[in-house]
C-alpha cells in the first residue's frame, strides 16, 4: 500500500477569500503551471508578463504579484519566511520570500505595496506567514542584527534573545508580522501557520540550517480568482 501524499498547508484567511493556495511540506504536490521568480535575497517584485503569461518580469525577484487567474505564483524556501497574500475579493495575489536580507531590504513592504496597486484603492489585504525557522533554532551574529536594526529598531528588541557573545536568537516571523503591519495589513487580516519551525519539524519540513546543501525546498503557491 503506497503512502499518502502529504497535503500543502492551508489557512482560513486565504481560504475564506477563495484563492487557491498552499504552503509546501515534504512531498506535497505542486500545481502545474506555477510561475516562480529566481530568488536572490533582494526586494524586487515580479509580475506576470503581458501576453501569453509564460514568464515573470523581472526574472530575478523575491516577491511576485498577479491578478491572472489560472496561473499560480510561488516562492520556495528552506528556512526563510514565505508569505502568501491576497486582496479580500481574491482577484489579486502575492507570494513573498523573506530571509533576513530581504527583511532588511524591505521585500515584504515592497510586495504588499505592489499587491495593493493591483487590488485597487480601499481594498483590504490578507496575508499569512508560513513555515520558517523559529527563534528556538535561528542564531545570528552582530552583522545580521545591525543590518536589520535600521529598518526594525524597536521591533528587533522584542524579536531577538541574546545568546553567546555577539550573537542572538532571532524571530523572523515576528519581524515579518511587523513589516506586514507597517505595509498596511491590518492585525485581524494577518495569520500564521502555527507550530512550524522548519529546523525542528524534521518529518514535515526541509531546513537548510539543519541539512545544509542536502536540504530540499518547499514551494508555496497562491492563485488569483477569475473575475466573473
Amino acid at each position: 500500500m503506497s503512502a499518502a501524499i502529504p497535503a500543502a498547508l492551508r489557512h482560513p484567511l486565504l481560504a475564506e477569500a477563495g484563492v487557491l493556495h498552499g504552503f509546501g511540506v515534504r512531498g506535497s504536490v505542486i500545481p502545474e503551471g506555477i510561475l516562480r521568480p529566481q530568488q536572490v535575497h533582494g526586494a524586487a517584485v515580479a509580475r506576470i508578463e503581458a501576453g501569453d503569461g509564460q514568464g515573470l518580469t523581472p526574472a530575478e525577484a523575491d516577491a511576485v504579484v498577479s491578478r491572472t487567474a489560472g496561473i499560480p505564483v510561488a516562492v520556495a524556501t528552506a528556512d526563510c519566511v514565505p508569505i502568501l497574500a491576497c486582496s479580500e475579493d481574491g482577484y489579486a495575489v502575492a507570494a513573498i520570500h523573506a530571509g533576513w536580507r530581504g527583511l532588511a531590504q524591505g521585500v515584504i513592504e515592497a510586495g504588499i505595496e505592489a499587491l495593493g496597486g493591483l487590488s485597487g484603492p480601499g481594498m483590504r489585504l490578507r496575508a499569512v506567514v508560513g513555515p520558517h525557522i523559529g527563534i528556538c533554532c535561528y542564531e545570528v551574529d552582530e552583522p545580521v542584527l545591525s543590518a536589520l536594526g535600521s529598518r526594525f529598531a524597536r521591533d528587533l528588541e522584542t524579536a531577538s534573545r541574546p545568546s553567546r557573545a555577539g550573537h542572538a536568537y532571532l524571530d523572523l516571523g515576528r519581524l515579518a508580522a511587523a513589516a506586514l503591519g507597517r505595509a498596511g495589513v491590518e492585525a485581524g487580516a494577518r495569520g500564521v501557520i502555527p507550530d512550524s519551525c522548519t529546523r525542528c519539524g524534521v518529518e514535515r519540513f526541509h531546513s537548510y540550517r539543519r541539512d545544509g546543501e542536502a536540504a530540499g525546498r518547499m514551494v508555496h503557491f497562491v492563485g488569483a480568482l477569475a473575475r466573473p
